[in-house]
């Protein structure tokens, strides 16, 4: 399912039209970028957490040249962890 697929199984459920139903999933959406680019967590309970994690720097090989090495910059990474009912609704 694509964004858009999701705006309308959204629109329907809500009663709404498209437009609406895109202006709640893009603030949704733009909200939990938002609070995680803060440095914050977002705790949906059941369903998951998203978190930043930091991934260190590190070394990796130049696809070009792979008898090359190259250094890999520290960077700060999104993660979602799935909640108990989350994984329950896919098992």
């Amino acid at each position: 399912m694509n964004k858009f697929e999701l705006i309308s199984v959204v629109a329907n459920k809500l009663g709404v039209n498209k437009k609406v139903a895109a202006e709640y999933l893009n603030a949704y959406l733009d909200t939990i970028a938002e609070t995680l680019a803060a440095g914050d967590k977002v705790q949906l309970v059941g369903f998951g957490n998203f978190d930043v994690r930091e991934r260190a720097e590190r070394e990796g090989r130049n696809p070009q040249k792979p008898e090359e090495t190259i250094k890999i910059p520290a960077t700060k990474v999104p993660v979602f962890k799935a909640g108990r009912i989350l994984k329950d609704a896919v098992k």
